[in-house]
């Protein structure tokens, strides 16, 4: 919705996840200026969550060993492969672009081969939580964050 408003001339900037931006410089209405991924570094972007009594159950063990498995091949796949699965989700991006929105994202890590939140990607979370004034106050660790099942 709001790069529709953005492509009308309905503000200067505005921030979107890839592929959104990328495809709006690919058709010529906008420039990306600014990518916040290299600045924050990692953080818990791609997590989960669930109450800690599903993660008890043996469909969240199921779950989390399909997700485990999704992971590795996203970060090990060829992203024009990726971007070739991916693309019926994107019907109004170029696969050309898609493909290196994908790329972008293995390149910086984006996706890590774990699937638990640590405590230093956490806490890069919390950082953000905060300034962007999402949480009153820090969260400790232990009580926000669980070990996934089947985790090490």
């Amino acid at each position: 919705m709001f790069k529709y408003a953005f492509r009308k001339g309905d503000g200067d900037y505005i921030h979107l996840q890839g592929p959104a931006p990328q495809q709006l410089e690919h058709d010529g209405d906008g420039h990306i200026v600014a990518s916040l991924a290299g600045a924050i570094g990692p953080c818990a972007f791609s997590s989960l969550a669930a109450t800690r009594d599903w993660l008890a159950t043996d469909m969240a063990l199921r779950f989390m060993r399909a997700y485990r498995r999704a992971r590795a091949w996203l970060i090990t796949t060829p992203a024009a492969e990726v971007a070739k699965v991916e693309a019926p989700f994107f019907p109004d991006v170029d696969l050309g672009v898609l493909t290196k929105t994908i790329a972008t994202y293995q390149t910086l890590g984006n996706w890590t081969p774990h699937v638990e939140i640590t405590r230093p990607a956490w806490e890069a979370t919390a950082d953000i939580f905060l300034h962007a004034g999402l949480i009153t106050r820090r969260h400790r660790y232990e009580d926000v964050i669980a070990s996934p099942p089947g985790s090490p």
